[in-house]
Formats: C-alpha cells, structure tokens, sequence
C-alpha cells in the first residue's frame, strides 16, 4: 500500500501528517466519523480507524461488508471524513467518494491488509453480523491469527479525497483552509 511515485501530494497532506504526530501514540489520533446517507436518506455517522494512505488523496478503513455502511457506500460512495487532532487543536473534514474494495475483486490487496492488522484488530471479523439481534450464545473471539483465512465480509473502504477543510483551532481568532481536488488543491482561506 505504497503511494504512486508519479501522484503530486497535495499541500494539506503534511499538514495532516504534523497534526497526526503531535497525537503521539494516542489511538484517538487513528480515529475518524465516517458521514453517509442512510439506505432511507437519514444521515448516519460512525467512528473508524484510519489505516493508510493509499496514494497522494486516496487513504483506507476497513470495515465488515455485513454492516449498514457498507451497504449505504454501496448505494452512494459519497461521505465525508471528521478527523479530530485534540493536542494539535485541529479538525480535519475531507469529503470524496468511497470504493468498496473485496477480496473477490482485489484478494491481494485484501490479503496484504488482513496481514497487516493485529490478533485483537481481526478478531472482530470473526464475530457475528453487525447489528443483528444479540445470541448471548454467539462467539465473540479475542484475537485472530495472522494465519486465520481472510473472511469474505473483510472490505477495504478507499476514499478518493476530493475536497480538505481544515479548522486550527489554536490561534485567535480559529483559522479555516480549504483545498479542493477542481482546483489543483489551491489554497482558500475561509472565515471560522
């Protein structure tokens, strides 16, 4: 999951990658609300972990194709992105539309990110179905090996990011930047 050689890396991405720094080893600092729009047109919000870029604007999360979301990103790729940085006091929202990624389509790249998650992070691809009524005699494993076969509801959520609006909420008065992917990610200075 390299990025391309050839992708120019947009001005935001190391302002991103600072304010991921100042988070330390904080596992907040990986957590980001996902926003899509329910099969009933409701919006919906959830927290991921973010799990790496996948070139200059493309980054990955990984979730259960049994879940509403994917279901939902299904129907409509579009979302939008909330990354909260509480010690380097900034928000993040990137905005783009979501490829759902299986392992019938892309099984290496599926297989190579099954690898890379810890026994406890592929642990819970082996529990039920999300959101179904609760077996209190269902299994809910602890840990999963690394040589536990790739499940087939393991799905790679990749977001091309189209647009980036970032609040500092450090100086007076807060500063608010947007880039956008039309624009070449020029640079626009927004009131707070």
């Amino acid at each position: 999951m390299t990025e391309p050689i050839t992708e120019a890396m947009p001005p935001w991405r190391p302002l991103l990658r600072a304010a991921m720094q100042r988070e330390g080893r904080s596992v907040a600092g990986r957590w980001v609300q996902l926003a899509t729009t329910g099969l009933d047109g409701s919006p919906r919000v959830r927290t991921l972990v973010f799990r790496s870029w996948a070139g200059a604007n493309q980054l990955d999360l990984f979730s259960d194709q049994r879940s509403e979301k994917v279901k939902e990103l299904a129907n409509n790729g579009a979302s939008e992105l909330c990354w909260l940085f509480p010690k380097a006091r900034q928000q993040y929202r990137l905005r783009g539309k979501v490829e759902l990624i299986t392992a019938g389509e892309q099984p290496e790249l599926c297989q190579e990110c099954w690898h890379k998650l810890s026994d406890t992070g592929r642990a819970v691809w082996g529990w039920p179905t999300p959101a179904d009524p609760l077996d209190p005699a269902a299994a809910f494993p602890e840990r999963l090996s690394e040589t536990a076969k790739l499940p087939e509801h393991f799905v790679v959520l990749r977001m091309r990011v189209k647009a980036v609006e970032r609040l500092n909420l450090g100086p007076h008065p807060h500063q608010r930047t947007r880039w956008s992917a039309e624009t070449y990610w020029r640079q626009q200075q927004l009131n707070p």
